[in-house]
């Protein structure tokens, strides 16, 4: 944490590649599904690593940020290493990292370039038969874009952190299309079309192979269902039939569908580069996974059982009832927007209150105009990221969109709370309301702290 804060970076894989050459190229000892985009990054990887542990494969998952502890952005087999273990792989890694601090002398190695690293030593010490790395921002110059992904996975794309990655989707495209590399397999799920000419074209320079939600792979049909949604999905070498995943909203099917047809890429001969790769792919095509269908298509029941354990924490997960309290790390206008049709979906509200804290850098007037039809009413207060707007700033910026009469100012994020399920609580005509607390990543994770929800992974409620 003494590296800096995590948003200030020095775009450059400079001091990552010297840093995994000394290390031993770790990153290159297991076959690597990358996984980019705007929106659904996290989710999208915890679906795709959930399928390939359901068919028995030794995984490592890295996702950022964390919603409650730094050690469970690193994954080994569905669990966060423990903090003992991170401590360790941290120990092992610094003598390198001060190497590389004394080579480029005035800019030090950073802390997400670190914790990196650990990730990708952390999975060759394991060792994993596959690793499912979660890009930090962007794509070309990301701490994780030493790896060559076999599968390169892009997520719906949009506009955030425009400061770092441009003020146009094609911009951000490009930078995030950098994980595409030659011969990889490119997953790529629906965007808009600006994106999607620069995606494309990116294919088209190194040779990959694009896969397409809507052309190749997607969701042929979807029903709501208790505690999430019934799916029939489409992929790369079949059709799968009678899925439940215990996730809201069409977003989330989708985010299966770009997972399924990952997974499928990866099984059916992705490229691996290395020799453990080689050997890892060799293991994965000698299963089971094809019985059963056209060649290419995985086991339908490992599929369904797979998806059906599927988590996505702080993604509208239910962190409570009576009332019900909703968790969403949306932070961006589109990303809301999805969260806001899957309530409509999913949920029978007769009154919602929300509970908002945002970072003062993000599209803080699209985000509440999204959430504005939504809300009978909104308490704007902060959350524990230096980042966090002033609740004062955040109130005039909701008055403006909500009214001042549907606008509480609570300055701490725990009276927040209170407040808020102290409106929902209101008997007579409000009977039934929910309480929904968003805005940010580090809001749903202080918010589980104090709502004392499981551990991500654990017994927490299914989120969507």
């Amino acid at each position: 944490m003494g590296r800096g804060v995590e948003w200030e970076i020095e775009p450059s894989l400079d001091r990552m590649r010297d840093l995994v050459d000394v290390l031993g190229e770790p990153q290159r000892a297991y076959p690597v599904i990358h996984v980019t985009g705007t929106n659904g990054k996290t989710s999208t990887a915890r679906l795709i690593e959930t399928l390939l542990r359901e068919r028995g494969l030794r995984t490592g998952l890295f996702t950022s940020p964390e919603l409650s502890a730094l050690h469970e952005r690193i994954a080994v087999d569905g669990e966060p290493i423990g903090e003992q273990r991170f401590v360790e792989v941290l120990r092992d890694v610094l003598p390198y990292v001060r190497l590389v601090d004394d080579k480029h002398r005035g800019v030090r190695v950073s802390f997400f370039e670190v914790l990196t690293a650990m990730a990708f030593a952390a999975f060759a010490d394991a060792p994993v038969d596959v690793a499912v790395v979660e890009v930090g921002m962007g794509g070309s110059w990301d701490a994780t874009n030493v790896a060559d992904g076999d599968v390169a996975v892009v997520t719906p794309i949009g506009l955030d952190h425009t400061r770092h990655l441009g003020q146009t989707i094609e911009r951000i495209a490009a930078e995030k299309a950098g994980i595409i590399k030659p011969g990889a397999v490119a997953v790529l799920a629906q965007q808009s079309l600006p994106a999607a000419e620069v995606l494309l074209r990116r294919v088209a320079e190194t040779g990959a192979v694009a896969a397409r939600e809507g052309i190749e792979f997607g969701v042929l049909h979807r029903d709501v269902a208790v505690g999430g949604q019934q799916l029939r999905l489409r992929g790369l070498h079949g059709t799968y039939d009678e899925i439940f995943l215990p996730l809201f909203g069409a977003h989330q099917a989708g985010n299966a569908a770009v997972a399924l047809a990952a997974v499928e890429a990866f099984a059916s001969g992705a490229p691996s580069r290395g020799q453990a790769g080689l050997e890892a792919a060799t293991r994965i095509a000698a299963g089971d996974d094809y019985a059963g269908g056209e060649e290419g298509q995985l086991d339908p029941a490992l599929v369904r059982s797979g998806f059906a354990k599927a988590t996505s924490p702080g993604r509208l997960e239910v962190a409570r009832t009576g009332p019900t309290v909703l968790l969403d790390v949306a932070h961006n206008p589109a990303g809301m927007a999805a969260t806001v049709e899957a309530i409509h979906e999913s949920f029978a509200f007769s009154r919602l209150v929300g509970v908002v804290a945002v970072a003062a850098d993000k599209d803080v007037p699209g985000v509440l105009d999204q959430l504005e039809p939504v809300l009978a009413e909104v308490v704007v207060t902060r959350n524990s990221s230096p980042r966090s707007m002033a609740p004062e700033e955040l109130a005039e910026v909701a008055e403006g969109i909500f009214g001042a009469e549907r606008v509480h100012l609570v300055p701490r994020l725990d009276d927040a709370i209170d407040r808020a399920i102290g409106l929902a609580e209101e008997t007579g005509e409000y009977a039934g309301a929910g309480v929904l607390i968003t805005g940010s990543v580090v809001t749903v994770g202080d918010a589980r702290t104090l709502l004392r929800v499981g551990a991500p992974g654990g017994a927490s409620a299914a989120g969507g």
